[in-house]
């Protein structure tokens, strides 16, 4: 497959996902990350971001190597996050790109097939992502959050609708969304909705992680995911 033809498939199944885990082991309720991914995956989560801010490299490069393989073998997308580097030695599907990590621009002359996200925080922000390669913005944080500090401003609804009108790549959502939050999320244009602790903190992270794709994807499809291996 060429380097055009493997970002396309990759894209596509980007955004038939509907769900979009990002980890946090810290954000757990005192649970690992592998066994937070093994139960999302079970769920039918199908496409995961590996977000560990505070481990180590040796240890995050470890970890991102188990679950490639799980999800490989489950048929779900891995995105690296803050770390070209690392998604690339452990041939991950993409990477994550925040403000102050590597830039967009020579990321995607370095991995011309690999999804390349960027956050965003504001229009002019997402425009200038889009300008410089990004596969797919995110557009966030949306609602109060525990998993970034903030100056206490959340984009909310109408920053979104502003900040989508911006852009003709793909988008995602994040930033303390629950389930109550995703009609409205749908009806203003999300298709991809990234979520923390609504997986992570959950009592239950595979009813949890079915639940919220029953609200983000038809439902048949959901169920296939959760029955297949």
């Amino acid at each position: 497959m060429n380097t055009n033809s493997l970002l396309t498939n990759r894209m596509r199944r980007f955004q038939e996902a509907g769900l979009y885990l990002v980890t946090s082991q810290a954000l757990s309720r005192g649970r690992s990350t592998l066994e937070i991914v093994d139960a999302a995956l079970a769920g039918g989560v199908r496409l995961i971001q590996l977000r560990e801010k505070e481990m180590p490299i040796p240890d995050f490069f470890r970890l991102a190597g188990q679950i490639r393989a799980r999800t490989a073998r489950a048929g779900a997308l891995l995105i690296i996050n803050d770390r070209l580097d690392l998604a690339l030695a452990v041939g991950a599907d993409g990477v994550h790109l925040g403000r102050t990590d590597f830039p967009i621009a020579p990321a995607r002359r370095l991995a011309p097939d690999l999804i390349i996200g960027a956050s965003t925080h504001s229009p002019a922000e997402a425009q200038a992502a889009e300008h410089a390669g990004a596969s797919y913005i995110n557009i966030g944080p949306l609602f109060p959050t525990q998993t970034k500090q903030t100056s206490g401003e959340f984009l909310g609804l109408e920053g979104l609708r502003k900040t989508a009108r911006r852009v003709t790549i793909p988008w995602t959502v994040m930033g303390g969304i629950k389930k109550e939050h995703i009609p409205d999320l749908r009806k203003a244009g999300a298709r991809t909705i990234a979520v923390v602790t609504a997986v992570t903190a959950a009592a239950d992270p595979t009813q949890a992680a079915r639940d919220l794709l029953a609200l983000t994807i038809p439902s048949s499809s959901a169920g296939a995911r959760a029955a297949s291996p």
